[in-house]
């Protein structure tokens, strides 16, 4: 029995001694979906979450701030632990004016297996910032099973003089088990807009029609673990909302020095776009794909949100 489905068991004999909490669970084989709606405000006493509504096994705790009231750090919790066929999940996250927010997870996600009827697993992570406003999304990586039939959408929406910063690590198969990703399918999106005008799309999908793109020397050469981070934007608005050119390059400069110092077993790379810094991951080892972007938080962090980087707590247990 898989960790979801474990879960799924327990869940089940705890309803049926609750009868009251009965209908939150699915009928066998049904989708199971969950959702998050989440606003943070600016308040005199700091950022805070001032509305939490979720449906199915999603939650947060409540916010904690190791960095003083003004920044947020919020985990995401799953009790399923992965993904199974049918099941979505739709994380919505709305920062009102001038709130700070850094949001991660307690462990990897999981994209299981599908069912023969290969019926989509779904995560949508839809994040809204208001003027001044900042998130930094950090989740943990993302394991796909051989088999899967995924699909990862996050779509960040900036205010005037707001700003993102986030990762998305992904695991195709179970490298350390011999498990290849050549079955299955995943698309995954990542989408940022300011004010309806889309400034970076990126684009993954792998299914068979596509598995070449898995093995080519120009795709993904067979490598099982892939990542991107972006940061920004490093926009200078007062000024036409032209790119801070000499910041830019101060950046990339000490982002490619750290690639340098790693000595790194996967490719790595980093650029700029409309505005945005962009690194991305090819390799096969997930800790040294989120290692290195950890790195480049460090170095970006000062510079976009004027604060050093503080480690959430929940990463060292």
């Amino acid at each position: 029995m898989n960790a979801a489905a474990l879960q799924r068991h327990k869940l089940e004999g705890f309803c049926a001694e609750n009868g009251n909490h009965r209908s939150v669970l699915p009928k066998k084989g049904s989708n199971w979906e969950a959702n998050l709606e989440l606003s943070f405000q600016q308040r005199a006493r700091g950022c805070r979450l001032t509305e939490c509504r979720h449906h199915g096994p999603l939650y947060v705790q409540k916010p904690f701030y190791p960095e003083g009231p003004d920044l947020a750090h919020v985990y995401l919790l799953h009790p399923p632990g992965g993904l199974v066929s049918g099941d979505r999940l739709q994380i919505s996250m709305q920062l009102e004016k001038g709130t700070r927010v850094l949001v991660t997870t307690p462990g990897a996600g999981r994209i299981y297996r599908a069912r023969a009827d290969k019926r989509l697993q779904q995560q949508i992570n839809t994040i809204e910032l208001h003027e001044g406003g900042s998130i930094e999304w950090l989740p943990q990586e993302t394991i796909v099973y051989p088999g899967a039939s995924g699909r990862m959408d996050t779509r960040v929406s900036l205010g005037k003089n707001s700003q993102f910063s986030g990762w998305e690590i992904t695991c195709l198969g179970l490298p350390a088990s011999g498990l290849v990703f050549n079955t299955g399918e995943l698309q995954q999106r990542l989408m940022i807009s300011r004010e309806g005008k889309p400034l970076l799309i990126e684009n993954l999908l792998i299914n068979d029609e596509s598995r070449k793109l898995y093995t080519a020397v120009v795709g993904m050469q067979s490598c099982p673990v892939t990542g991107i981070f972006v940061a920004g934007s490093f926009l200078n608005e007062v000024g036409n909302g032209k790119v801070n050119e000499e910041m830019q390059t101060a950046i990339l400069a000490e982002l490619r020095g750290a690639i340098a110092q790693k000595d790194l077993s996967g490719l790595a790379g980093v650029t700029a776009i409309n505005g945005f810094i962009v690194a991305r991951y090819l390799g096969s080892c997930s800790e040294e794909a989120r290692s290195l972007f950890i790195k480049f938080w460090t170095i970006m962090r000062p510079m976009l949100i004027q604060r050093p980087a503080c480690i959430p707590r929940i990463w060292s247990t």
